[in-house]
């Protein structure tokens, strides 16, 4: 009996074992969400992720639905992409990439700050001076002028990016520049954006009224 006895009291001790552990892990507060640690954001508070991702202090950090915590903070305008993870024994890490603004559209009489997607990442009174203001005949992440005009505005480097004031585009083929200066820059298309953003910033050493990089191969000086 004795030697029959040991196996079956040994998977008794191994049934229970497994049990607490997974309590533990489950459906006890010792093993529960206890920080909600918030990294990337700038200019999103800490305060308004933990808000949005609706978990309850002390839940179990095994049963919190990462997927559903990642969909909550990600419709946050603001937000252009998001990873949710647990670090054990107690924390839920959000990683947050922010939308970084990159022009200005007129809306109502007030600005709509948008993305290098097209996404409106917030609407203000005053438009920020350093952002260029976009012309095009409907903004938005979907318009094929837009996604081509903030395009060429990502391609700019950062010195001449805050010279531009505005970016025209009638169509995806036809973009165009205005520098607060008053000169105009023809641009064209989205195609060899870095090639044309390097000949404009070495044209622009000449003074002249107008500079077509449309065509880098040819490029015309008024």
């Amino acid at each position: 009996m004795g030697r029959v006895g040991r196996p079956a009291g040994l998977l008794l001790l191994t049934v229970a074992v497994v049990g607490i552990a997974a309590w533990l892990v489950f459906f006890s507060p010792v093993l529960g969400v206890r920080e909600i640690q918030v990294v990337g954001n700038a200019g999103l508070s800490a305060e308004q992720v933990r808000q949005t991702a609706r978990v309850a202090g002390g839940v179990p950090l095994a049963t919190v639905d990462v997927a559903q915590v990642r969909a909550r903070i990600g419709a946050i305008p603001r937000v252009e992409s998001v990873k949710v993870s647990r670090t054990w024994p107690d924390t839920l890490r959000v990683e947050i990439v922010e939308r970084e603004p990159v022009a200005t559209v007129p809306s109502a009489g007030r600005s709509a700050l948008m993305d290098r997607h097209g996404v409106v990442v917030e609407v203000r009174d005053v438009a920020p001076p350093v952002l260029p203001v976009l012309r095009v005949s409907r903004p938005g992440p979907r318009d094929p002028a837009t996604t081509a005009a903030l395009g060429v505005i990502v391609a700019l480097p950062g010195d001449l990016a805050r010279r531009v004031a505005e970016v025209l585009a009638p169509s995806a083929e036809t973009v165009s520049l205005r520098l607060k200066d008053g000169r105009e820059v023809v641009w064209g298309g989205g195609d060899r954006p870095a090639e044309k953003a390097k000949i404009l910033v070495t044209l622009l050493e000449r003074r002249a009224d107008s500079y077509d990089v449309s065509s880098p191969d040819v490029v015309i000086v008024k």
